[in-house]
């Protein structure tokens, strides 16, 4: 039986507030992980008969969770109410549920965190707005903390900065250790542990994609353009989003980045082992999840013996890898295990570790290692949408705004059409793609939709303005979205694509005539 059928809202000429629609998304729920998924992962297959197990289970991991992170406690108790984050909420501005402003997602938890951990809640619950946790409540928990992309847009404007990325996560790891998890984050990180990658997909079917990908740039630029798995003694292991080995447009990243190790003379290998950059253990707040999943890059550069690592074009990868691997792996020291320790040794201090794809690209630019035919692009008019979790959750380069500038730079060196979206959708303050944190799966995509608003009516203006066809961007979880999105919104699929992509079409490998 068909679901209902799913429509874009309409662009708004001006970026009003919109009108209150409540519980409009109250019933918008994904799918339940099953036991199988849930107990691999060492959380409760299901939820408890006896409610009252599950409640006390779900407020004693709440307890564990004040007392390991202070910041969930100071955004428990900081927010006055203020509504300087109402209309920040793409989700809210697409659908106005009231529930989806980033204020009232907070205080889902925040009256139950009062009802349990503060004197106010015990003695005086209703003058202080405090709630039972209740079976009606979990439920409300599941819907709504699963319509967050974690993308801290709201925080940037929060006068406290209140991380509801954080709290959204406090929310699922409570959730999932009721046996109450997301069947499509936590079965992709089941993947990871079994096989390596998101997709599930084997060691030797990753070489014959990309034997099969060596042949087809070979056809295309006469250039014998190697992408090697598993080459010991190489100098990059070069850890990409698994999606960048097959999907489009990710591929053609994928593509452009062998291209820039070829023509640099640099010697690189993507790892079987370590064939996935995503880290969905952050998506559900899952400390040991994330720790799990990163060691395994640890361990690919040391059997591997690798000198630098580099990430490709992945949003909350890069958040990861920038502002979490060094306690997680000792990748860039933080660690001191004696593995952690045999790595910082292996690694050439002379580099950034880790660093990100673009990082290396316009550093090789800069030197003057890569050359390009900017004409190349001349069929592409581009615009540039600025991922969250690069952001607002990292950095690139050696200044503050790095992660800005430098993809443009890129965009710039390659293509001589750039046009930037305005600048209050843009840099800290852009807007989310709307499939983020663990939002992208196909239950959702009426959320989806309706979240991708912001973003739709900035390009459009963009387009309208300047003539653009071509956003790029460098998250896969953006690319995967936008290909589903752009078309409610009258733009074709193919619009989107990775910065890499770009360079791909431009770059000489020196055999031009």
């Amino acid at each position: 039986m068909a679901g209902p059928e799913i429509k874009a809202p309409a662009l708004r000429e001006f970026p009003t507030v919109p009108a209150l629609q409540p519980d409009a998304t109250a019933d918008v729920k994904c799918w339940v992980a099953s036991e199988k998924i849930q107990e691999p992962l060492g959380f409760p297959g299901k939820l408890a008969d006896d409610w009252q197990e599950t409640h006390d289970r779900a407020i004693g991991r709440m307890g564990e969770l004040l007392d390991k992170y202070r910041s969930l406690k100071v955004f428990m108790d900081a927010c006055v109410h203020c509504g300087a984050c109402t209309d920040k909420c793409h989700y809210f501005i697409g659908t106005g549920d009231p529930k989806n402003m980033p204020v009232a997602r907070q205080d889902l938890m925040r009256s139950v965190y009062r009802r349990y951990f503060t004197p106010a809640g015990k003695m005086f619950p209703q003058l202080v707005g405090a709630r039972d946790l209740t079976r009606e409540v979990l439920d409300e928990w599941y819907s709504y903390y699963w319509q967050c992309s974690e993308c801290r847009r709201c925080s940037v404007f929060c006068p406290y900065g209140i991380d509801t990325a954080e709290i959204t996560m406090a929310g699922r790891e409570i959730l999932d250790a009721v046996g109450y998890g997301q069947k499509y984050s936590n079965e992709i990180i089941g993947k990871v542990h079994r096989v390596g990658n998101n997709l599930g997909l084997p060691g030797p079917a990753l070489i014959d994609t990309l034997s099969g990908l060596e042949e087809d740039v070979k056809d295309d630029t006469g250039c014998d353009v190697r992408y090697p798995v598993d080459e010991k003694g190489a100098e990059v292991l070069l850890v990409t989003p698994s999606a960048d080995f097959f999907a489009e447009p990710h591929i053609e990243s994928t593509i452009g980045y062998g291209k820039v190790f070829h023509a640099a003379g640099i010697s690189w290998t993507f790892s079987s082992m370590a064939s996935e950059a995503g880290n969905f253990g952050m998506f559900i707040g899952n400390y040991d999840q994330l720790h799990k999943i990163a060691q395994r890059v640890r361990q690919a550069a040391l059997e591997l013996g690798v000198k630098r690592i580099v990430v490709g074009e992945c949003g909350h990868a890069w958040r990861v890898a920038y502002a979490f691997w060094n306690t997680l792996t000792g990748i860039g020291a933080g660690a001191n295990d004696p593995f952690a320790v045999e790595l910082q040794k292996q690694l050439d201090p002379r580099y950034k570790q880790p660093a990100h794809i673009c990082e290396v690209t316009w550093d090789l630019i800069q030197q003057g290692r890569l050359k390009f035919d900017k004409s190349a692009n001349d069929h592409r008019i581009v615009t540039f949408h600025d991922s969250c979790n690069v952001a607002r959750g990292s950095r690139m380069g050696d200044y503050a705004g790095g992660q800005f500038d430098i993809p443009r730079h890129i965009i710039k060196a390659v293509a001589n059409k750039f046009h930037d979206m305005a600048p209050e959708t843009i840099g800290e303050r852009t807007f989310c793609c709307g499939g983020g944190g663990g939002v992208l799966t196909d239950e959702l995509m009426d959320i989806r939709v309706k979240g991708a608003l912001p973003r739709m009516e900035a390009l459009q203006r963009v387009v309208d303005d300047n003539g653009v066809n071509f956003m790029a961007t460098i998250c896969a979880i953006c690319k995967a979205q936008f290909s589903k999105v752009l078309p409610y919104y009258g733009f074709k699929s193919g619009m989107v694509g990775g910065v890499h992509q770009l360079v791909s079409t431009a770059i000489q490998l020196g055999n031009e005539q």
